[in-house]
């Protein structure tokens, strides 16, 4: 049963070439290869971090808001485990 989901995910952008509306728009393929719906994208911005995290002083907080069910939730979170520009990511149900 698909359920609505919200995934605050912080990318880390220090050192990449590409735009940060590209790593976005790549790491929502990533969830859509995954079974996911999107249905919102919220980029929230950088902001920094109480301290530093892993040698990082801050990354770029996206929103999430999509559909899937729970067995999706974990492959999806598996995938972004091994994407290196993902820093953290925090899944939540909406209700």
């Amino acid at each position: 049963m698909n359920r609505k989901y919200e995934g605050l995910i912080v990318l880390n952008t220090t050192g990449k070439e590409d735009s940060v509306d590209e790593l976005v728009g790549a790491v929502a393929k990533e969830m859509e290869a995954e079974g996911a719906k999107l249905d919102e994208i919220k980029q929230m911005g950088r902001r920094k971090f109480a301290y530093n995290a892993r040698h990082l002083e801050g990354g770029h907080y996206v929103n999430y808001i999509f559909e899937a069910n729970a067995r999706q939730i974990e492959s999806i979170q598996s995938k972004l485990k091994l994407n290196e520009i993902v820093h953290l990511q925090h899944y939540q149900r909406l209700a």
